[in-house]
């Protein structure tokens, strides 16, 4: 190929490269030396108008791989899109089914749950009178928001057209079928009647789980309201077949700064939902609620773990650094799964699938030159013997590319919906994904 002369429009694209975090000062590309330019979404349109035969070059500062085959971002690409979409889809659906007169805080609760509004989950659809269904947009929670009614004729008409849906849907696939129900009550009112009482029995009798929730209880010290335990008391003294004869359960879903009055009992009703909702259903609540850290965490540490074991398996015969490309369609798989567990929006899969994709595009085991240079600590010895990838380094490479990747999802978790639109759609996902390497 002819070598085009310097201009001044060449001088002006290597000052902007010097300038952009995803380079270092020589110009180099920085991270993984994938596709030139900066890393976002353009990078992507950038590699799709190569040639398809050309491949992404290896930085000359990084001869610890030289000469290995590379991965090209257009083939990576579409491979995440297609695992990312399998993944969101083996989730599921965790529906929910909410009740409770006017007032009661149904939404808010909602919103403090699963971080957002009933009313931002989508137009709903109308499934019997009074009750509404909204598929929130990611695909893993579903809502039967009810309208809300005070107790009687209304309440009536509801559970008799809900025990033709309960009926249909319990034929239906799980994700199809109501895995809970909240009744929701403000402890204020501070009564509880024989018509709220015969609605939750009622609601029981069509084979529904329920939880009775009181709501803005304020608390101190991690006490609630001495009059809101005892109308819980009340309640459960009424014998109602509510979470196996439990006492409902007390929460404020919104902080007052006025009272000072903090957010109480989530974790709990959060905990008492989990209790009652079927196996096959508790991958996708997992995804769905937004409290619990933790769960999602785990959910994700054995996401890693299964794709450890298939890298360490690729990794029994050990393979030259020319034929690391073997390991590809498992860490693809894997960072697919966990941006799946930690529910991020699937509306952010093609932002994703193009990090993803410029992430792993290095060769040698897909996290490229600057893991091989980078994680040598992952390696007994701290030498790779025969230039070839055995089951140990196979395996420690893909730890360290899941835990980096797992950080930056968590990360992301933390942005407000703008910003976390304009993060995965930006050259932060690679410098996240570089100091969360780095930090091992």
């Amino acid at each position: 190929m002819k070598q085009a002369q310097p201009n001044s429009e060449t001088n002006n694209r290597d000052q902007r490269k010097s300038d952009d975090p995803g380079h270092d000062r020589t110009g180099n590309p920085g991270l993984f030396g994938g596709a030139e330019g900066s890393h976002d979404v353009s990078t992507a349109t950038q590699a799709r108008e190569r040639p398809a035969h050309t491949q992404t070059k290896a930085p000359e500062t990084a001869p610890a791989n030289e000469g290995v085959e590379e991965v090209e971002v257009p083939a990576l690409e579409g491979m995440f899109t297609k695992e990312l979409s399998t993944a969101f889809a083996a989730l599921g659906c965790f529906n929910l089914a909410i009740f409770g007169a006017t007032g009661a805080g149904k939404s808010t609760l909602v919103n403090a749950v699963f971080g957002r509004d009933v009313a931002d989950t989508g137009v709903g659809e109308p499934v019997t009178r009074g009750v509404d269904y909204h598929r929130r947009d990611d695909g893993f929670l579903g809502i039967f928001d009810s309208e809300g009614f005070e107790t009687g004729s209304a309440g009536d008409q509801i559970l008799e057209g809900l025990r033709d849906v309960v009926e249909a849907r319990r034929r239906s696939a799980i994700d199809q079928q109501i895995h809970a129900a909240w009744y929701v009550a403000r402890w204020t009112d501070r009564r509880f009647e024989e018509a709220q009482a015969a609605f939750v029995r009622r609601l029981a009798e069509l084979g529904l789980p329920v939880i009775v929730v009181l709501t803005q209880v304020p608390s101190r010290d991690g006490q609630a309201h001495p009059h809101a335990v005892e109308l819980s008391d009340f309640i459960t003294g009424l014998g109602l077949p509510i979470r196996a004869g439990e006492a409902p359960v007390l929460t404020n879903a919104l902080a007052d700064d006025f009272t000072h009055a903090p957010e109480f009992g989530l974790d709990r009703l959060l905990d008492a939902t989990y209790e009652v909702v079927p196996e096959a259903a508790q991958a996708a609540l997992t995804a769905a609620q937004q409290l619990d850290m933790e769960r999602k965490k785990k959910a994700v540490k054995a996401v890693i773990n299964q794709s450890i074991t298939v890298a360490s398996g690729i990794g029994a015969v050990p393979i030259p650094f020319t034929d690391a490309a073997l390991l590809v369609p498992n860490q693809v798989t894997m960072i697919a799964r966990i941006s799946a567990a930690y529910g991020l929006p699937p509306q952010r899969s093609r932002a994703m699938a193009v990090a993803g994709s410029l992430l792993l595009t290095g060769g040698a085991t897909m996290a490229g030159r600057y893991v091989v240079t980078n994680l040598l600590k992952f390696i007994p010895g701290g030498a790779i013997a025969g230039s070839a990838i055995s089951a140990t380094v196979a395996a420690s490479l893909t730890r360290a590319v899941g835990i980096a990747w797992a950080k930056v999802c968590e990360y992301a978790l933390t942005l407000p919906e703008g910003q976390q639109r304009a993060f995965w759609s930006s050259g932060a996902v690679l410098e996240k994904f570089r100091s969360a390497l780095s930090a091992g």
